[in-house]
């Protein structure tokens, strides 16, 4: 199981890359695997306000709903539409092409409250 040094991660399994002044944001790989087979995500509209925690989308599998909490406040930005069509995306490639939203006006504070990769092994007991 990967888990990209790059990125910072939170205890609900979402990982957040910095590009600049915007948050891109999805979930970890170890969330998709527990999932299982995603078949839908439940896009937020962009210019969505969200809050740190809060509910920002519901991803589908084959097996459950679960929602996809904001590990940062700010604004949608931008959702990869291409997860309309190809909700497997997230399963095969969670930390590069199926990112989900892109978040703006986001803190510095909080991506820095955000766990590293070695704490989120920790975190999972890996």
């Amino acid at each position: 199981m990967e888990f990209p040094s790059e990125l910072k991660y939170t205890k609900e399994h979402e990982w957040v890359r910095m590009e600049g002044d915007t948050a891109v944001v999805g979930i970890t790989e170890f969330a998709q695997s527990e999932l299982g087979d995603l078949v839908f995500v439940d896009l937020p509209a962009v210019g969505k306000s969200v809050a740190q925690h809060g509910t920002m989308c519901v991803v589908e599998s084959t097996k459950a709903a679960s929602d996809v909490y904001s590990p940062l406040a700010g604004t949608v930005s931008a959702v990869n539409e291409t997860l309309s069509a190809d909700p497997g995306l997230i399963n095969r490639t969670p930390y590069t092409e199926g990112w989900i939203v892109k978040l703006s006006g986001v803190s510095k504070a909080e991506v820095d409250s955000l766990m590293s990769a070695e704490e989120y092994k920790k975190h999972l007991g890996k």
